[in-house]
């Protein structure tokens, strides 16, 4: 009997070693598991992290490379392929897992695209509209999808987890960047930049024969490599800033904006720099169209000589200023009624000897800003934007 109970005993703890093992080795292949869904989960993130920088980064480049476009006088059509070229560019030069995406390029614009140009009218509420650009409701954003799956750049591989039959998952991201090209006005910007505008109107004739080519002459050019003014055609005509003829006697096109006194010191300071956040403060934190459309700016008495140096010191550089349909009384009482915005660069300044030889002589030329107040209504400015921001 006790030779019997010895063997028996022998026998549990062997079976008790056995399921010792057993639970050992069940333990190590769960932890196995544990480990190899960790490093794939870890990828995951990691590439769905790349396809998000990626995306975010091809949208800024496309909206932005598209309103450029634009401003160069493309029609909207080929602006746009230009701009899904570009597209495919810096979704290249972004790789993800060490390779440059691929995109499907969408070029009947569809809306369910990877790659969509539409409208949006709120930025904080970026319901896209898109559908064939119109003159009412002109292109402004891109939304663009990056993804990997079985169709294009393949999904993203799974390691460990083939041990389990998971070969890859698919994974996408998504972005929507925009630029406003309708400006209303502007108010001070919240990270406490100066506003590029120039307290100098240009009247709406002088405009509008501008842009029906049919006023100013084209005798300087911007290079924009050097960043330099030459002499000699560019094919963008240049108009006289001043001196003109605005209907108020004793005024000639300068405006205040700050204060309703603004000193020569004032307008040199305003010219070099910009208009500051005192300066808005005086205007009630911004300036910007009723619902009329209008913007009502006091009047000075005109360009003085004494800032024709800050105006040379700034030639080249895009600028802001408002256009006028009307201005009422003389002097320092003049009113001016605003009715649009103007990007431009001072191309040439001379302020001094007889009035017929005086001149500040701008071209058209694209300005982006802080603090620009979109507007829903079309044509409310040329060449004036805000940076490209993304908006989802």
């Amino acid at each position: 009997m006790q030779l019997i109970y010895r063997f028996d005993n022998r026998l549990i703890r062997s079976a008790r070693k056995g399921s010792v093992t057993i639970l050992a080795a069940i333990l190590s292949i769960v932890m196995l598991a544990m480990v190899a869904f960790s490093v794939d989960v870890g990828y995951v993130l990691s590439v769905k992290e790349e396809l998000q920088r990626t995306a975010d980064a091809t949208a800024l480049a496309t909206v932005w490379d598209y309103g450029k476009n634009l401003v160069d006088k493309v029609d909207p059509q080929t602006s746009q392929s230009n701009a899904r070229l570009t597209a495919q560019q810096y979704a290249t030069c972004n790789a993800v897992t060490n390779s440059g995406p691929q995109l499907d390029s969408n070029a009947n614009n569809s809306s369910g695209g990877d790659l969509v140009f539409g409208f949006v009218d709120n930025f904080y509420n970026p319901h896209m509209t898109t559908g064939n650009s119109s003159p009412t409701k002109p292109f402004n954003a891109v939304r663009v999808l990056v993804r990997r799956d079985g169709e294009l750049n393949g999904e993203a591989p799974m390691f460990f987890g083939r041990i389990f039959g998971l070969t890859g998952t698919p994974l996408q991201a998504e972005a929507t960047a925009a630029i406003i090209r309708d400006v209303k006005g502007f108010s001070t910007p919240h990270n406490g930049e100066n506003l590029d505008l120039l307290p100098y109107a240009l009247d709406l004739e002088t405009w509008d024969d501008w842009c029906n080519h049919n006023g100013g002459e084209d005798d300087w050019s911007w290079d924009s490599d050097s960043k330099s003014i030459c002499p000699g055609g560019d094919g963008w005509r240049e108009v006289n800033l001043f001196p003109q003829g605005t209907g108020s006697p004793g005024n000639r096109g300068t405006v205040d904006i700050g204060s309703s006194n603004n000193s020569t010191s004032d307008i040199a300071r305003q010219i070099l720099y910009g208009i500051n956040a005192a300066d808005m403060a005086c205007m009630g934190g911004s300036i910007a169209f009723n619902d009329s459309g209008e913007l009502y700016l006091n009047g000075d008495t005109g360009i003085s000589a004494g800032v024709k140096d800050e105006l040379a010191a700034i030639k080249g550089k895009p600028r802001c200023i408002p256009i006028f349909s009307n201005v009422t009384s003389p002097g320092n009482n003049a009113t001016y009624t605003i009715v649009k915005w103007m990007g431009i660069r001072i191309m040439d300044v001379k302020l001094t000897g007889p009035m017929s030889k005086k001149h500040v002589t701008i071209q058209a030329a694209p300005m982006v800003g802080p603090g620009v107040i979109p507007s829903t209504t079309t044509g409310t400015s040329s060449y004036v934007y805000s940076p490209a921001v993304l908006i989802q």
